[in-house]
């Protein structure tokens, strides 16, 4: 088994990556530069924490064969009997391979080349690319140039503090200049910026993620919240409306003015391009090819201008997307957790639903989880595991709390992160070390990476699921996986007593510490920075818990839910009115297509069985002459379609179908499409802009 499970693991990464990546972009409209470069940085994070407990494994191990290694046997004596013999030293050092031990010298190249790839994407590749997706250039050279430039005052800040830390160095007359030392001073920068950040958010999803599970449990507090979602989301897909609105029709003005022999034609016809495909429609019929243009009449916009115009277009096009799609998907939780309301007070244990999903369910699924199965876990199970959960996950970030204040500890041995690794250390129990790693660095990525996925930096940074999120966004998180995984597993080495620098004690680091090279030569850093710093995550706990944050946004303008303010009460209102006028909306649509699915399979087929017996029954002259009215009245008319196809138009149109409950109806209902009133029979809808008056 020695390396199978590395090869299983690093699979296994790969593909779970890949899942999130297809999850929250979109693999057929993003570059493919986009997605390889979001792809591999993720891949890349994800490992480290898959990767960490084999490699504290195989480190545990490799202490226990030194030991064993280095103990001499008992000196003899005279003495002889029961003295003479000591215990053997394989009783004393029982150490036998894990099973997912790593041979030596994989390990060290293994991280070497993981954390410098890591590295070189979050600090040179990516944030160039990102310029790059951004920017509005027509040519490669352009947005190269746009990226660069906007790159320079990236790279120069970093820079600034690199040449800080080495200024130090050089100054301090107890130091000399290696190149290893040098190498440990940028990783040290490195590290000391994403320990900066780590602790913020990890702080906020100690207390948010117990939390959120908590209300999960709670079926009209995620109502309300679904509602007070609705109303911010309809301002905003109004917002990107009016938004798309004004750059198309600046796009229009272009268009008309620049024609088809100007020089910079080519790249409107690439913001056309980007268009959506109503708008390349309207203003593709507006276009005059034929007129040329005249520099000295006309103002024409400049090839800087355009480039700005197609960075708008870009960005307008995919926020209305995203706004479209989200409201569909808000629509549909909104419906189902209203469904789950009005299912707990039904006593016949069915769950039923007001509107059938429109994509068809698996035959496996139906059978497995029926309207039986399914009542039971929304209205009695889910709530009863929801509060489970939080309350194991609040025990976790308790633990996590404690550990980050007392992890510099060392005798006595108060980190509990610490005492659950010595002791299976003591009776070298691989399994219980690489479970207990893997779920306490687990539990501390998802606080941090949930945290990535939920913030949101106005309309700039936002990942959204279901392949809404722009490649600005995804090489964003990419670069953040990149800066907070290493000091992520630095603290995780901390906690658990691993971190040599840290535990202060002459054992053999693992392999991950021994490439992050020791922090010694920054005293200040390693003594003072590491150690008191992850304490102010209490501070940010505190803070979180008590909806600091949100409450400082509300006074700032940025309406955010919380059950005890006035505007969080107006923007419930305001969405649940939203969503019931949806309702009905959709409800009209579902009774309009029921109808005419019965009007058609009620008269459809009798009415063409008796179209086509009274063609084949009519009589040549009958048919001469119906031929020559039929002309006589296309030539005084613009009608010439017969009384079938007017009828199966009828059938298909969008309009409300006849109220056949009258006594009598017309037989033609085209000729009456006008809206004027027939004696014989009469519409239940006369315009289709009166069913939606309300909404």
């Amino acid at each position: 088994m020695s390396g199978a499970a590395l090869g299983l693991e690093i699979v296994f990464v790969f593909f779970l990556a890949l899942f999130l990546l297809h999850r929250y972009g979109d693999f057929k409209k993003q570059h493919r530069l986009v997605i390889v470069g979001t792809l591999l940085a993720w891949y890349l994070c994800f490992l480290i924490v898959f990767i960490l407990p084999l490699d504290v494994s195989t480190t545990i191990y490799n202490r226990c064969k030194h030991a064993a290694a280095n103990s001499s046997p008992p000196e003899s004596s005279n003495i002889t009997g029961l003295y003479a013999t000591a215990t053997p030293v394989p009783s004393q050092h029982p150490c036998f391979k894990p099973w997912s031990y790593i041979p030596d010298g994989i390990m060290p190249i293994f991280w070497r080349v993981v954390y410098w790839t890591s590295q070189f994407l979050t600090w040179i590749l990516l944030p160039f690319m990102q310029s790059y997706a951004r920017s509005g250039g027509f040519s490669i050279t352009g947005k190269i140039k746009t990226a660069l430039i906007e790159n320079a005052i990236y790279y120069g800040t970093y820079l600034l503090i690199f040449g800080a830390f080495l200024i130090y160095v050089a100054v301090n007359p107890h130091l000399h200049l290696e190149w290893n030392q040098l190498q440990t001073i940028g990783i040290a920068a490195a590290n000391t910026w994403g320990l900066f950040l780590l602790v913020l958010l990890l702080g906020y999803g100690l207390v948010e993620i117990p939390r959120s599970y908590w209300n999960g449990a709670k079926k009209g507090y995620l109502l309300m919240k679904t509602y007070f979602k609705a109303a911010k989301l309809m301002t905003e897909k109004a917002d990107a409306e009016e938004t798309l609105e004004d750059v198309m029709e600046e796009v229009r003005k272009v268009n008309e003015s620049i024609k088809y022999n100007h020089p910079l034609r080519k790249c409107v016809d690439t913001i056309l391009k980007k268009c959506p495909v109503e708008y390349q429609e309207k203003m593709g019929r507006n276009m005059d090819d034929y007129e040329d243009f005249d520099e000295k009449r006309n103002a024409y916009p400049s090839e800087k201008s355009l480039v700005k115009l197609h960075k708008q277009v870009i960005y307008s096009v995919q926020r209305h997307r995203r706004t479209q799609v989200q409201w569909q998907i808000l629509l549909e939780q909104a419906f189902y957790l209203e469904d789950v309301a009005k299912n707990e007070t039904s006593g016949t244990c069915q769950f039923v639903h007001t509107f059938q999903s429109p994509e068809p369910e698996n035959r496996f699924i139906q059978y497995f989880y029926n309207p039986t199965i399914e009542w039971y876990w929304e209205c009695l199970l889910r709530p009863w595991f929801y509060r489970i959960l939080a309350v194991v996950l609040s025990i976790f970030s308790v633990i996590v709390v404690w550990s980050e204040c007392t992890f510099f500890s060392t005798t006595p041995v108060l980190s509990l992160f610490a005492v659950f690794i010595q002791l299976a250390e003591k009776t070298y129990n691989y399994i219980y070390i690489e479970i207990a790693c893997f779920l306490s660095i687990f539990f501390l990525s998802i606080c941090v990476y949930s945290t990535v996925f939920r913030i949101r930096v106005f309309n700039y940074y936002y990942l959204a699921s279901h392949h809404q999120t722009d490649a600005y966004s995804l090489l964003f998180s990419g670069m953040l996986f990149c800066r907070l995984t290493p000091p992520l597993c630095l603290n995780f080495l901390g906690l658990t007593h691993m971190d040599s620098s840290i535990s202060h004690q002459n054992t053999q680091p693992t392999a991950y510490t021994s490439i992050m090279g020791s922090m010694k030569v920054l005293s200040f850093i390693a003594d003072g920075f590491y150690i008191y710093y992850p304490m102010l995550v209490v501070i940010l706990c505190i803070a979180t818990y008590f909806s600091l944050g949100t409450r400082c946004l509300n006074l700032l303008g940025f309406q955010q839910f919380m059950g005890d303010n006035d505007m969080t009460s107006d923007l419930v209102d305001e969405g649940k009115e939203l969503i019931r006028r949806e309702k009905r909306k959709r409800q009209r649509q579902e009774e309009g297509e029921n109808r005419r699915r019965e009007w058609k399979e009620r008269y459809g087929h009798s009415r063409e069985d008796s179209t086509r017996n009274r063609n084949v029954h009519i009589d040549p002259k009958e048919s001469n002459f119906s031929d020559i009215s039929t002309n006589r009245s296309a030539s005084k008319y613009t009608r010439s379609n017969n009384r079938s196809e007017r009828d199966r138009i009828e059938l298909l149109q969008d309009a409300e179908p006849l109220d056949f409950n009258a006594e009598t109806f017309t037989d033609d209902p085209l000729e009456s499409e006008s809206g004027r009133y027939q004696p014989g029979g009469r519409y239940l809808s006369m315009s289709r802009s009166r069913i939606f008056d309300d909404v």
